[in-house]
């Protein structure tokens, strides 16, 4: 059904087109009807000229007009320049009077205004970062405005102004003088800030719960110091925050002025065990572990023969021969070879001792070596840091001595720590050496006493 009304249509449309076709060809064929056409559209086409060139000069005009008008507007605007630029230049003319009759009027104001921002521009720093500022803020803003306003050549400062910034002058000196407490913003260690009771000393120094606090002007409020005095230090600060009345020991900065800087900078110093963690370098902890090494051996080779000195001085005190010390052991050798004439007897009295003597002597060529082998460690850190201070030279060049401070700390480090372990290692050493040859000359001296009772039995018999 669809395909029949489409076939339907179709030929409806083909039918119509060829019949608009016969038409035009018909008009066409004939002279007088192409004539026609030619002087229907020339027709046509001069009224559409002519509308458009209608609405052209319209345009045209239009412009010329809007032309002219600026034209107008352009020379109003310069004659205004003109009045304006006369009345700018009398201006200046009346500025310059002025300010010559205000410079004459003033006289010797201007060196009192010269000297009041001479003074404020000394107080604003101290201001600035001053603990009381902590407490009275607004006090450098205002400062700041005075300088500006006694610099001026167009203001000048009331008589209320220049007593306000002695106020603040007297407020700084009085301030000082006391321990007050108010509340006040804190920043802690973490980041965040918390409202608090702070007790200032004076200009020295600010306490919070028992921790010293720091100020800095670019930052506005107090700040509990990251690392804080000893215990004792800041067990005063409590107790000054806990006390009403009286005279309270306490800790402070006598440098004042920002808050205790100096205190800042002493409890922020490293530490010997901070500054060995972050200089020693491989070396430095391989020398550490080597003196450790040796210090051990030490003590326990010391403990050791101090067992053995007692069982030996025990068996000076007995007559009968024990197993359980050198001097019994060698005693016994004696016993066993009673009918042995001297010279046997010394041999195998000689023997027992030289058996008896490594066990003493135990370690020590190992504390020795320790002893010895550090310092040369401390020397070989010290060449590594020297090379690695030359080589940052040659990157970095040597404006910077930061850059080379951690070369140079190594290399002193390691030295110090060389020194440290010898020292102790050493002493310890010889401790141990002179103990060990206190027994063996013990052994000789009751070996040659008994080579000597010997040789009298002998003579004796003879």
């Amino acid at each position: 059904m669809k395909i029949t009304s489409k076939l339907i249509n179709f030929s409806l449309s083909a039918f119509l087109l060829a019949a608009s076709s016969n038409v035009a060809a018909q008009e066409a064929t004939s002279l007088s009807g192409l004539l026609n056409l030619v002087e229907g559209d020339k027709v046509s086409e001069s009224a559409e000229y002519r509308a458009r060139l209608q609405e052209f000069e319209q345009n045209a005009a239009r412009q010329a007009q809007i032309l002219e008008t600026t034209k107008e507007r352009i020379t109003e605007q310069e004659r205004t320049q003109g009045q304006l630029s006369d009345q700018f230049e009398a201006n200046e003319i009346t500025i310059s009077d002025k300010r010559e009759v205000l410079r004459d009027r003033r006289g010797d104001l201007n060196e009192l205004f010269g000297t009041l921002q001479g003074v404020a521009g000394d107080f604003l720093s101290n201001f600035e970062n001053s603990l009381i500022s902590a407490q009275y803020a607004g006090r450098s803003e205002y400062i700041e405005g005075f300088i500006e306003k006694a610099g001026s050549t167009i203001e000048q400062l009331d008589v209320g102004e220049i007593e306000r910034f002695w106020y603040f002058m007297q407020q700084e000196m009085t301030e000082s003088a006391r321990v007050v407490t108010y509340q006040g913003e804190v920043a802690l260690p973490t980041g965040e800030t918390a409202t608090r009771s702070i007790t200032r000393i004076g200009s020295f120094n600010s306490i919070s719960e028992g921790e010293y606090l720091s100020y800095a002007g670019n930052i506005g409020h107090l700040q509990v110091l990251p690392k804080q005095p000893d215990a004792g230090t800041l067990s005063m600060a409590s107790d000054l925050e806990g006390a009403t009345s009286g005279f309270t020991k306490v800790g402070i900065d006598p440098t004042g002025g920002v808050g205790g800087q100096v205190m800042a900078n002493l409890v922020n110093f490293p530490s010997v065990e901070e500054q060995v963690r972050n200089n020693s370098g491989t070396i430095g902890f391989i020398i550490i572990g080597v003196g450790i090494i040796g210090i051990i051996l030490g003590f326990y080779r010391l403990l050791m023969l101090e067992l053995t000195s007692a069982k030996v001085r025990s068996q000076l005190k007995s007559n009968t021969p024990a197993k359980n010390n050198p001097l019994g052991r060698v005693l016994m050798v004696a016993d066993n070879n009673p009918n042995a004439d001297t010279e046997t007897l010394e041999l195998k009295l000689s023997e027992a001792i030289l058996q008896e003597t490594p066990a003493l002597e135990s370690l020590l060529t190992l504390i020795k070596m320790i002893a010895t082998i550090a310092p040369l460690g401390g020397l070989l850190g010290t060449v590594t840091g020297m090379i690695q201070v030359f080589q940052q030279i040659t990157v970095y060049g040597a404006g910077d001595p930061t850059i080379m401070a951690g070369g140079i700390s190594q290399a002193l480090m390691t030295t110090v720590l060389g020194i440290v372990v010898a020292i102790p290692t050493i002493f310890m050493h010889t401790v141990v050496k002179s103990r060990a040859d206190n027994i063996i000359h013990i052994l000789e001296e009751q070996a040659t006493g008994m080579i000597a009772q010997k040789a009298e039995q002998q003579a004796a018999a003879r």
